[in-house]
């Protein structure tokens, strides 16, 4: 019985990760025959799954859904995600869905081997979701761009150093490509709307930090256990989120538009965030960027028509006044006669 049971978990997970399998070769790489196997899929259709058949050179199986929810078969990364998705979405306080999402939460762990449920708990404990707004230039969220990939087993080891704290070692390539050793307390993990973070005090810079897992390397733990340290913020995500803010708010201007107050916020959306109405037909609008030609691209979205001024340092002003100006000799080289296609005056 035990052999039957390992060999039809083995058809599942097979069943599981291709759309569809011909018989044969299923019975191969189960080392059984074509009648077992029929046998096997008569088994798991009992069980609630939902296995089609079809005849013929193309023909094989397939798992449908079904009408009801059968048992499923995880790997240990994916039942470690699944846990810590539930135990996020049940720390959110959803209308009408904590009490479904613990419940599920609780069936799940209840089933997880020892080792499997240290990792959750150590995950669980440290990991705090946020999401960072991001620009596209227009009145609504950017479309999120792929995440960087991040080793499962790298955030275990994150995570049971923030539990433990577990002063730890890694090199850490920035933005621009430079290399860094770092020594770090850790204190908690970020999951924001694009990357994973890690939040931590940086030994050498006496000072809090983060950064993106996706860009560590060398991970070594010390085995040094440290006094954990009091954050500035309320928690972890906020910090994240006031230090993405920071970076992202190094230059700054100020718009003033011949449009409602109303009237932006439509077009803008949450972009709008800052703006004040100056009178009933003037608003004042802050911009930022981490560049002053990141933040002049705001200007870009203001609606065809609307008549605008910009306010800023005399240094930053004139620097953008040369920006206008090589943009309009790059427009006037190319008139609208022109045979290449070029941007026409």
């Amino acid at each position: 019985m035990a052999e039957t049971t390992s060999r039809i978990l083995s058809l599942l997970s097979l069943l599981q990760t291709h759309r569809q399998w011909p018989g044969a070769e299923l019975a191969e790489r189960l080392g059984v025959t074509e009648r077992t196997l029929r046998r096997d899929i008569e088994r798991l259709r009992e069980l609630g799954y939902q296995v089609d058949a079809t005849r013929g050179l193309s023909g094989g199986y397939r798992l449908e859904a079904g009408s009801r929810m059968p048992p499923l078969l995880l790997t240990d990364d994916e039942a470690v995600a699944t846990a810590i998705g539930l135990r996020m979405t049940a720390g959110r306080g959803l209308v009408d869905g904590e009490s479904t999402t613990l419940s599920a939460l609780a069936k799940f762990e209840q089933v997880l081997p020892p080792a499997l449920r240290e990792r959750v708990n150590a995950l669980g404990g440290v990991l705090q979701p946020t999401a960072p707004r991001s620009w596209n230039g227009v009145g609504r969220a950017a479309d999120p761009l792929p995440s960087p990939a991040v080793p499962h087993e790298l955030l275990g080891r994150l995570a049971l150093a923030c539990r433990d704290h577990e002063r730890i070692r890694f090199r850490y390539t920035a933005a621009d490509g430079a290399e860094s050793a770092r020594t770090v307390d850790p204190h908690a993990l970020v999951a924001s709307l694009r990357s994973w973070f890690l939040v931590c005090w940086d030994v050498q810079r006496e000072d809090w930090r983060s950064f993106r897992l996706d860009r560590m390397s060398d991970f070594f733990g010390t085995r040094l256990h440290v006094a954990p340290r009091e954050l500035p913020e309320a928690d972890a995500a906020r910090f994240l989120e006031n230090s993405i803010a920071g970076m992202r708010r190094t230059v700054s201007l100020e718009v003033r538009l011949a449009l409602p107050l109303e009237r932006f916020q439509e077009a803008f959306g949450g972009y709008s965030e800052g703006a004040e109405a100056i009178d009933e037909h003037t608003t004042r609008w802050p911009i930022h960027g981490d560049t002053l030609e990141v933040t002049l691209s705001r200007l870009l979205w203001i609606p065809p028509g609307v008549d605008y001024v910009l306010h800023g340092p005399p240094d930053l002003l004139e620097r953008a006044a040369e920006i206008a100006e090589r943009m309009r000799r790059a427009i006037s080289a190319h008139p609208a006669s022109s045979p290449d296609g070029g941007a026409r005056a």
